[in-house]
């Protein structure tokens, strides 16, 4: 039987600045192929996380392997095996946007076609033009096929879509399948959940420097968190709500109480990964200091079942 070791590997991950724990003992792996989405607040402590599996910034302890390699120990022959996509660029704006693909793509041993680039990531109108003269979303657009340019085993995304409008962001959700389709392992942080729920397999989300939660986009928070909730108003004018896993029959009873009326106000709230994902944060900000993650070395979940109804009103 043939075994694939995962092209990420993360065994409780540490990073302190000073006495402020950013990273607490975080654990997950990311399988060849697959397009993972680490999630959290700002502050939660992903882009550290991040920056230590580029090899940006040194851990405080735990274990990290990324393409079989240590990034602390990682060489020019393991970077050239990443493509990065930074929430910022620092790029020459003096240069067009051919221009500075093809300068990057020398620095690789098997690039892919700058044109071929040019015209996945949206830039053929724009190949001449002088990157110092491209909007906001455009050069947003360059950082994107400047982190493909590679032919990256691995590509780290970081708020890659930021600046992009919807149209855009669909174009670049193309771009993406069509790199996964390819084999590309992705790594994609984002603060739009349906982004995630669009590119990813599997998500974990990072509140308080720790793991809270992991796995399939489907099933984070586990079966309670996706319970539909029925809420309507009754004669008195307050509002009730019921949850259940049978919408249909509690609908059907409250249109036999009242004589084959419709409640007013009637609605049937199925939870989104929006409202799954503010209810893993708020509970856990919501945590005694000191309590465990729910889930940072196996797919273990948090039960949010008992807060989904404030969620879903706020």
């Amino acid at each position: 039987m043939t075994t694939t070791a995962p092209v990420v590997q993360v065994r409780d991950l540490q990073k302190s600045y000073g006495g402020v724990e950013a990273v607490r003992g975080v654990s997950f792996s990311i399988a060849a192929g697959e397009t993972f989405a680490l999630l959290g607040p700002n502050g939660a402590g992903k882009s550290t996380t991040i920056e230590i599996l580029e090899g940006y910034r040194d851990r405080s302890g735990g274990e990290v392997s990324v393409l079989g390699i240590d990034p602390h120990r990682g060489g020019l022959d393991w970077k050239a095996r990443l493509g990065i996509v930074l929430q910022t660029s620092g790029e020459s704006g003096n240069a067009t946007v051919t221009e500075l693909l093809r300068h990057f793509a020398g620095f690789y041993p098997h690039p892919r076609d700058v044109d071929e680039v040019i015209d996945a990531a949206g830039l053929r109108e724009k190949a001449k033009t002088r990157v110092g003269k491209l909007s906001g979303g455009q050069r947003r657009r360059v950082d994107v096929a400047l982190g493909i340019i590679g032919r990256p085993e691995l590509l780290f995304l970081d708020e890659p879509t930021t600046g992009f409008d919807p149209e855009a962001r669909h174009q670049f959700w193309s771009l993406i399948r069509g790199l996964k389709a390819e084999g590309t392992t992705i790594l994609l942080t984002t603060h739009y959940l349906d982004e995630a729920a669009q590119l990813g397999d599997r998500a974990g989300i990072i509140a308080g420097g720790q793991l809270i939660d992991i796995g399939s986009l489907d099933k984070l928070g586990g079966a309670d968190a996706r319970v539909p909730v029925v809420r309507w108003r009754d004669g008195n004018g307050l509002v009730r709500e019921e949850r259940t896993s049978r919408p249909a029959q509690v609908v059907a009873e409250l249109v036999r109480s009242l004589n084959g009326a419709e409640p007013a106000d009637l609605e049937v709230i199925r939870p989104s990964l929006e409202d799954v994902y503010l209810s893993l944060v708020r509970g856990h900000e919501a945590m005694p200091a000191g309590s465990g993650a729910a889930a940072s070395t196996n797919e273990g979940r948090s039960d949010p079942s008992r807060r989904i109804y404030k969620d879903v009103r706020a």
